[in-house]
């Protein structure tokens, strides 16, 4: 396309200025441009419509976990490919190559133990940012150690979920881990061990559907999108028009499916509160 039109008479367009990566970001609530250092500083919160965007894995943890006390556990664990999963060409295990290139986590999941405010808990993340959070096989089993670390030694178990649901590549086994977790998260009931979900942007599929809907007590964070199957394909199932914000938080907590919402920057103080209130026996002594 030419540059001007002498017929006329436009003078020559400037060339559009690119913006840098890594330096802006387009906020999803209010469509205003924000500093990414400045949003980094504010926990990837906006400051003008406090949306709240994604926040990395890693700055979560060092969000909620106490600095120094952390210690990660089952790092060995990674993902095969049992099945030779194979779809349009491409081999599950060529999309894990790929994905581990990308996110330096190298697995859907992270555990370890740490501490809140001083108060020791056996906590997970999943990693959105890592085959956007599925739970496949070796996610199962860090869930499942987790919370047999945290029955062997009566700490408290905290899991941060925001995940698209169980891993398609590794089919069968990966839907196991459903009920898997499931048996391992009853087990901490039967011993009294508490067990608090932290449900974030997404929570959605297999994850929904298992342990992150089993909190003794269930918290989320505004607007999170939680549930098994998306409104659309619900939508499209039913053939009927979803109610405003369906499957939001704030709708979950509208219908008792959840039990708080908790501004992002809250959140480590609300822990903390919790488990000061079950290390007093529910009566929120020390």
């Amino acid at each position: 396309m030419a540059w001007y039109s002498r017929e006329k008479g436009l003078e020559p367009a400037e060339p559009k200025k690119s913006v840098p990566k890594g330096l802006f970001t387009k906020c999803d609530g209010c469509g205003k441009t924000l500093y990414d250092r400045e949003l980094d500083e504010n926990f990837r919160v906006c400051p003008h419509c406090d949306h709240h965007l994604r926040l990395g894995t890693q700055a979560r943890l060092e969000m909620v976990i106490d600095e120094g006390s952390w210690t990660e556990h089952d790092l060995g664990l990674v993902s095969t490919d049992p099945l030779e999963f194979r779809v349009d060409g491409a081999r599950y295990r060529d999309q894990l190559k790929q994905a581990v290139k990308k996110s330096p986590i190298g697995e859907a999941y992270r555990a370890g133990h740490g501490a809140i405010n001083g108060h020791p808990v056996e906590a997970g993340f999943f990693a959105f940012e890592f085959m956007g959070g599925s739970m496949g096989s070796v996610a199962g089993e860090k869930i499942t150690r987790q919370m047999e670390r945290a029955l062997e030694t009566r700490t408290p178990a905290i899991m941060f979920t925001a995940s698209g649901g169980a891993r398609m590549q590794e089919g069968m086994l990966s839907l196991m881990q459903m009920a898997k977790t499931s048996a391992a998260r009853s087990r901490l009931r039967e011993g009294k061990v508490p067990y608090i979900t932290v449900l974030l942007h997404p929570t959605t599929g297999g994850v929904a559907a298992s342990v992150a809907m089993l909190g003794d007590i269930i918290l989320a964070e505004p607007k999170a999108l939680i549930g098994f199957a998306g409104p659309r394909v619900i939508e499209q199932t039913i053939r009927q028009q979803l109610p405003e914000g369906f499957q939001r938080s704030e709708f979950l907590l509208e219908h008792g499916m959840v039990d708080f919402i908790i501004h992002r920057r809250e959140i480590k103080s609300a822990l903390t509160r919790m488990l000061r209130w079950f290390a007093g026996g529910g009566n929120g002594k020390r």
